[in-house]
């Protein structure tokens, strides 16, 4: 129609409105049609990247799930998994607090999933993460927390623009682990931001299990297998001080564990094998070859409710298989740039 702007033409065709006015193009193209073998479901889902270097090529991949109801209501959550090096889409998103997990070739809901109270936004950071990547090669390998936090700042800018409905929500950051040091890092530069330029409504942080001092934290597992009985008297006195665990850590993301930490750790291992979950000794670990655990865990896999309860230990070698299924990567909009396939962690910090 003469005199009708291009930007109102656009907002037609998209025949996708919000409070403020049209919907971004950018959302619009990141929106998830649906994933492969998930069930029905009534809330909107989008992934997809934000450039955070121009210059080197850098974009972080990230995965919104929205509130199942009224989600223009429900306030903002970004969650973040540590490692450093580990994915929040993979162990958040699909093994942990996001609307579904992995169960052989399809999905189930997740009755705990936190976005039955609120919009759940998973980063994939930094780059080398999962999705997330760089095309600068140099950029791996010297990524330290100031740069994380600089760039997960940059994404947060940059999603914003995408999801302009977003801003001035109560926003809260969640994670775990080595999010211990992202969390508040992140936090502390927003609030740096907002004293210039009004951008985020930041309300609070949560951390779970964090990694906050590493000579405390990492060094408290000698103790930890010893009084379960995992490990032998002598091999706790040479774990605590031949080589202790901070420093064996340390190493391994330097690559270049020394030989007297190699011999150490290989004794602990030994003794406490690979039949126990070195994170909760009181479970069941996944044996692969074993078809698929959560069926042996589960008697009558059409119930709903039994898969529900039922505590699957093979839901990472299910999330590993299902996010590098080729379908579930075109219909999350993610690629895999200069790595061969998606991997739970990786050494890239």
């Amino acid at each position: 129609h003469p005199g009708t702007s291009v930007a109102a033409v656009v907002c037609a065709a998209s025949v996708l409105l919000i409070s403020n006015g049209c919907l971004s193009m950018a959302m619009v193209e990141d929106k998830i049609t649906a994933l492969p073998g998930q069930p029905p479901v009534s809330f909107a889902q989008y992934s997809g990247y934000v450039e955070v270097d121009a210059v080197r090529k850098r974009s972080l991949f990230y995965y919104f799930a929205e509130a199942e109801l009224d989600p223009a209501t429900k306030p903002l959550v970004l969650w973040l998994n540590g490692g450093p090096g580990c994915s929040s889409v993979g162990v958040g998103a699909f093994s942990e607090n996001g609307p579904f997990r992995p169960s052989g070739n399809a999905l189930m809901s997740n009755e705990y999933s936190w976005n039955k109270e609120a919009n759940m936004l998973y980063l994939e950071s930094p780059a080398g993460v999962g999705f997330s990547y760089s095309t600068d090669p140099s950029f791996y390998g010297g990524v330290g927390d100031s740069m994380t936090a600089r760039d997960n700042l940059r994404f947060l800018e940059g999603w914003f623009a995408k999801f302009p409905q977003y801003k001035g929500r109560n926003l809260y950051i969640a994670g775990e682990s080595y999010a211990g040091h992202y969390v508040p890092q992140l936090a502390q530069r927003m609030v740096e931001f907002d004293d210039k330029e009004k951008l985020f409504n930041l309300k609070g942080i949560a951390l779970g299990n964090p990694v906050l001092e590493f000579s405390t934290d990492f060094n408290s597992r000698a103790e930890f297998f010893w009084s379960h009985g995992l490990i032998s008297d002598s091999t706790y006195n040479i774990f605590t001080t031949v080589c202790n665990y901070s420093r064996y850590v340390s190493e391994y993301y330097h690559g270049s564990i020394s030989s007297v930490c190699d011999r150490v750790m290989s004794q602990v291992t030994k003794e406490t094998s690979r039949f126990v979950d070195k994170y909760d000794v009181t479970l069941d670990v996944c044996i692969s070859s074993v078809l698929m655990q959560s069926q042996v865990l589960t008697p009558s896999p059409n119930s709903t409710e039994q898969l529900n309860r039922a505590l699957d230990v093979c839901v990472e070698d299910e999330t590993m298989n299902y996010l590098n299924r080729k379908d579930v990567q075109k219909a999350m909009h993610a690629q895999l740039n200069g790595v061969p396939k998606w991997t739970v962690c990786s050494r890239c910090s």
